[in-house]
C-alpha cells in the first residue's frame, strides 16, 4: 500500500494545493496532543491531507461516554488506549504517513521532548493547566501551536507562535492552575467537535504552507445554536 500513486492519492487536493505544496506537507511533522473529540478528528484529517509524519500523544483509554463525539471511539474499543486507536486509524487511511504513538499523560517534565523538532503542535487538550505548560514548552522548542476547545455547541480556535502572549490573553493568568475547562459542565456535541477540529486542521496546513490568513493573535469563536461566528483580536 505504501506504493500507491502519489498523484492519484492526492488528486482531489490539486489544484487547491500545488504539487510543491503537497510535497511540503509530506515533509512536515505535526504533533497531536490529546486524541479525544478534537484530536481524533484532527489526526484523521491531517493523515488524509498528506502530512508526512504524525506524532500522536494521549495517555487515556476510551470510555463509554466518549462514543457520543470521539470519531476514533467504537464500542469494541472501550478500554483501548486512544493513542493506539489513532495510530491504527492513520495507518488504515494513509500508509504513507509515518506515525508514532505515545501512550503517555503529559506534564512539564515530558512536554518539550514530545514536541521538539516538529513543525506544528496541535493542542487538543481539555486541561487549561496543561495548555499553559504546553505553551512554555512550545516557546522553548520554537514551535507554533494551533489550539482548539469546545463546550456544548461552541468551539474556539487560535494559533500561537512562540513569541506571542497566547493563553493568558484567553484564560487570564489566574486560570493557570484550573484543571478543566467549562466543557465539563456544558457537555460536548459531536458536530461541534468535528467543526472545530476542521478549523484547527486548516490552521495547521496554512502554517505549514505559509499561505492564507492565520488566527494568530486572534480567537475565533463559533456558536452553532445561533450561527454566530466572531473573530476577536487578542491584545
Amino acid at each position: 500500500m505504501e506504493n500507491l500513486n502519489f498523484k492519484e492519492r492526492y488528486d482531489r487536493n490539486f489544484n487547491t494545493f500545488s504539487h510543491e505544496n503537497q510535497q511540503k506537507l509530506e515533509a512536515s511533522t505535526v504533533v497531536v496532543i490529546g486524541l479525544g473529540g478534537l484530536g481524533g478528528s484532527v489526526c484523521e484529517m491531517l493523515a488524509r491531507v498528506g502530512i508526512g509524519k504524525l506524532i500522536l500523544v494521549d495517555g487515556d483509554v476510551f470510555e463509554v461516554s466518549n462514543l457520543n463525539r470521539q470519531i476514533l471511539s467504537e464500542e469494541r474499543l472501550i478500554g483501548v488506549p486512544k493513542a493506539e486507536a489513532a495510530k491504527d486509524r492513520v495507518r488504515a487511511v494513509n500508509s504513507g504517513v509515518e506515525v508514532i504513538h505515545r501512550i503517555e499523560f503529559l506534564d512539564e517534565k515530558n512536554l518539550y521532548e514530545h514536541i521538539k523538532g516538529s513543525d506544528v503542535v496541535m493542542d487538543c487538550l481539555d486541561s487549561i493547566d496543561i495548555r499553559f505548560k504546553l505553551q512554555d514548552a512550545a516557546k522553548k522548542a520554537s514551535v507554533p501551536i494551533v489550539s482548539g476547545a469546545i463546550a456544548g455547541v461552541t468551539g474556539q480556535v487560535t494559533t500561537i507562535f512562540p513569541e506571542d502572549k497566547g493563553y493568558p490573553l484567553i484564560y487570564g493568568e489566574k486560570s493557570r492552575k484550573q484543571m478543566k475547562g467549562v466543557e465539563t459542565k456544558t457537555g460536548n456535541i459531536a458536530y461541534c467537535a468535528l467543526f472545530t477540529a476542521a478549523l484547527q486542521s486548516s490552521e495547521c496546513v496554512k502554517i505549514l504552507l505559509n499561505r492564507g490568513d492565520l488566527l494568530r493573535n486572534k480567537l475565533l469563536i463559533a456558536e452553532l445554536w445561533t450561527n454566530v461566528f466572531e473573530v476577536m483580536d487578542l491584545v
